[in-house]
């Protein structure tokens, strides 16, 4: 985390997202790599520490993220941007099949790809968390 992210701007972007991923769903108690905040826009590419560019992501969702904007999907590969938190309503872009996040748009099918929202861990993982009442309770 960069020196200009106050705890307090950090406490700030975890409450406003209830601390639940803005991008898998998954709660922050319940991933093994907690929550991270993401400059949905990263500095490196210009974006701002601002509340607008600031998202609550888990380290897997961050990780995979990394500095990204946009990544290419479809056949013939079109470049599509990412989900932006702030910007974009989940479930225009998302839903949940099972425990599967599958697109609804470019926007969605981008960064479900770019995330692996649905790699064979991270479905075992919402798998479990639904058998015990801790995953599909969410309301995006």
């Amino acid at each position: 985390m960069g020196t200009d992210i106050t705890e307090r701007i950090r406490r700030g972007v975890a409450d406003r997202a209830y601390h639940v991923c803005e991008y898998c769903l998954i709660r922050e108690r319940d991933t093994f790599w907690g929550c991270e905040v993401d400059h949905v826009v990263s500095r490196k590419r210009g974006g701002a520490s601002d509340s607008q560019n600031l998202a609550w992501a888990c380290g897997t969702c961050n990780g995979y993220k990394g500095t990204d904007v946009a990544t290419l999907i479809g056949q013939p590969p079109v470049l599509s941007r990412l989900f932006h938190p702030r910007n974009d309503r989940w479930r225009f872009c998302f839903e949940l099949s099972d425990v599967r996040i599958e697109g609804l748009n470019q926007v969605g099918l981008a960064t479900a790809k770019l995330l692996r929202l649905n790699e064979p861990n991270r479905l075992t993982e919402r798998q479990e968390l639904e058998q015990i009442g801790r995953y599909r309770r969410l309301k995006p």
